[in-house]
């Protein structure tokens, strides 16, 4: 009778989401947009948070500045009209008061969401206006028993589309019951039981009931911290096994020594190496004369040193008769890289060329040709590198700059230019330990942690929009001593929808008003590459006072001279990015000047900015930028092509990652191709989910 019921009722983790019951072809079609294709797909659609009594706060009990969670009825509803537009407002009580919540923008259509008599869990922080407020809390509608009864409830994450085939939380909850109830779950365990065992896990059944349907805490905690595993093992499994392919890689060419021509570089150099810089030499050359190919990340803060770093090891590969490539995500950087490293090695035989978008046909040939001949040995350029004009007779090294910036196929389009060459990648965005285990543990790292000594510092303010004059006079004093000046905006022209400072509107301000009587010049990433140069050569000349800027000068512009810099909007950029920008002054004798002017204040904001006025440790700063913005921001997945995270958290989660990677390499070194059969499971669900994110791996 049971082996019946069972056989009839079961559930295989890969039956089509359609034909689960409570489903059917209307809700399949929703469920697909957002990746839930069949059953397995279904029962991994985690909660996004859960509620519970524990976690709800009385009315009666609420303060002003607390992040709450408060369950009530609405009693009504209003839109209330206001001179500046209106708002929409919400009156909702429990057994001990009263509290508003509000909408301002998006009033009319929030209005439409609740009802008079529905009871919604509301969560925000709490204000106090003629009464205590919730201002845009999020919501989530519930059954008033839910809480009654003292259960976990679960609440999910929903989207229009599958709200409107009531798939919401309660509509998700209704749907898991029916399947938790009715059908008996057959689902393959991902995990290898020695991992489970060792790691004290539940098995997946088990934990798939407690995550949506947990008895206590302690069950939901274990439940979810066995999926926060899985899906941070199989990470690093892709890390483990990208790490073993490009190891494998066997080199078409190999080095007899380091080279006459970098002792000769080394020789004229106009100051001493880092001890830092000195070991990450010697760790590129380990690399370079091994017969499997390199695939090393250099990281270091602004102005630790990278590009020298850079052109020894191409000095390496170029004294051994072949070339190297260098790609930098901007034309400036590359130019800015190709003036350096020409009067680097000028004297020495290096032909170094520069390709860029734009060029003229003639001289574009020209280039192209002397590339293909082996005539040109250093190639310093942006994306123009890797079009399919662009042939290279004998690449053994390619450094990629700034590499955040180059999606995961555009770094291979120019790697598949040479002969298995050797690979270097070079970051000034310092990367917290939890991140470099993520984004980068398929590489060896090194690390510059010392920056050459300069006379001068960088000191940080952050400014109101009502302190401007003052700065103003400061930059003019500064300016009459002889220094030049920064200003950057976030964006080029106006926008109706963002309240930024545009550089066209500020430029204009700049010029016509406040610093008429100097000169200031304009630059942004839309203006063809000659004017961007004659604008740099110029401004590095001396012929401007002020360069009115977007970010693009963020990385790559060298001017001794120009000391202060002036950051509008600044609590709209990410603290990395504001710290590359202020890594433009204090590069020469006299100390720099950073000025952040805020002039959308908030609470965030403030914490962000402060601790770019406390700290010009970049490393810090990366910690921190990480926990205020999260990793889902800090870096985007789908430029480095790993895939999504669907309930790990990587700084709240860093003690499960760090396990989960040591379980990942141990299993890679005891079985690299996971030909064992205890391992097919694993093999099998990295061949089907994972394909697309593991370029490079084919030892499976």
């Amino acid at each position: 009778m049971k082996e019946q019921i069972y056989t009839k009722n079961t559930l295989h983790s890969e039956r089509d989401v359609q034909f689960i019951k409570g489903v059917g072809p209307k809700r399949a079609q929703a469920l697909s947009k957002i990746g839930i294709d069949n059953a397995r797909d279904l029962l991994y659609h985690f909660p996004r948070r859960y509620l519970d009594r524990s976690t709800v706060t009385k009315i009666s009990s609420l303060k002003v500045d607390q992040r709450v969670t408060v369950v009530g009825e609405i009693e009504s509803k209003n839109y209330i009209r206001t001179r500046r537009g209106g708002y929409f407002q919400l009156l909702v009580k429990d057994d001990t008061g009263y509290l508003r919540c509000k909408w301002f923008n998006s009033a009319k259509y929030i209005q439409k969401l609740f009802k008079e008599g529905e009871t919604v869990a509301f969560s925000g922080k709490v204000n106090y206006y003629k009464g205590y407020e919730l201002v845009h809390p999020d919501y989530d509608k519930i059954e008033e028993e839910s809480i009654n009864t003292g259960r976990i409830v679960p609440l999910y994450s929903s989207t229009e589309h599958l709200k409107k085939m009531y798939l919401n939380s309660k509509g998700f909850r209704r749907l898991y019951r029916k399947i938790f109830e009715k059908y008996a779950i057959v689902i393959e365990e991902l995990l290898p039981k020695e991992i489970r065992e060792k790691q004290n896990l539940s098995d997946v059944r088990k934990a798939l009931e407690q995550i949506h349907f947990p008895d206590n805490t302690e069950k939901l905690k274990k439940a979810r911290r066995r999926f926060i595993f899985e899906e941070l093992f199989y990470l690093q499994l892709i890390m483990s096994l990208k790490r073993e392919s490009i190891k494998s890689i066997s080199k078409q060419f190999s080095y007899d020594s380091p080279g006459k021509l970098l002792s000769k570089i080394y020789e004229k150099l106009p100051f001493e190496l880092t001890g830092a810089q000195k070991r990450v030499v010697k760790e590129i050359w380990q690399d370079m004369k091994s017969d499997r190919v390199m695939n090393r990340l250099v990281q270091g803060d602004v102005g630790s040193g990278k590009t020298v770093v850079a052109m020894l090891a191409a000095s390496i590969a170029i004294g051994n008769g072949y070339q190297a490539a260098i790609m930098a995500p901007t034309e400036i950087l590359a130019e800015q890289h190709y003036q350096n490293l020409k009067a680097m090695t000028a004297g020495l035989g290096i032909n170094t060329v520069l390709l860029v978008g734009n060029q003229k046909k003639g001289e574009r040939e020209a280039i192209l040709e002397q590339i293909s001949k082996n005539e040109a040995n250093l190639i310093i350029g942006t994306h123009a590198l890797i079009q399919d004009s662009v042939v290279i007779d004998k690449l053994s090294l390619v450094i990629i700059d700034e590499q955040h910036r180059f999606g995961v196929m555009q770094r291979g389009k120019l790697i598949n230019k040479g002969l298995n060459p050797d690979v270097l990648v070079m970051t000034a965005t310092p990367i917290p330990r939890t991140m470099s285990m993520t984004l980068y543990g398929d590489m060896d790292i090194s690390t510059i942690e010392e920056t050459p000594a300069r006379k001068g510092k960088i000191i940080t303010k952050k400014v109101k929009e009502n302190q401007l004059p003052t700065v103003y006079d400061f930059i003019k004093n500064k300016l009459e001593e002889g220094q030049q000046a920064y200003v950057v905006y976030p964006l080029i022209a106006e926008s109706e929808k963002m309240d930024l400072k545009a550089a066209e509107t500020g430029y204009k301000k700049l010029n016509q008003k406040i610093f008429r009587d100097y000169s200031v010049a304009l630059l942004h990433g839309q203006m063809k590459n000659e004017e961007k140069e004659n604008i740099m050569t110029r401004f590095q000349a001396g012929e401007f006072d002020i360069l009115v800027s977007t970010t693009v000068i963020e990385v790559g512009v060298d001017n001794p001279n120009a000391n202060i810099m002036l950051i509008e909007n600044a609590e709209r950029y990410g603290l990395t990015q504001i710290h590359q920008l202020r890594g433009r002054v204090g590069r020469g004798e006299e100390n720099g000047i950073c000025v952040l002017v805020e002039r959308n204040s908030s609470e965030k904001a403030e914490k962000r900015l402060d601790i770019l006025c406390s700290t010009s440790d970049g490393f810090k700063i990366s910690r921190a930028d990480l926990k205020l913005r999260g990793p889902g921001e800090f870096f985007s997945s789908k430029q480095h092509g790993y895939p999504q995270m669907k309930i790990a958290d990587l700084i709240r989660d860093r003690k499960i990652l760090e396990t989960a990677r040591k379980e990942a390499y141990k299993l890679i070194r005891i079985d690299p191709h996971l030909r064992k059969e205890k391992h097919q499971v694993v093999r099998q669900h990295l061949l089907d989910n994972y394909q697309k994110y593991m370029k490079y791996v084919d030892v499976l």
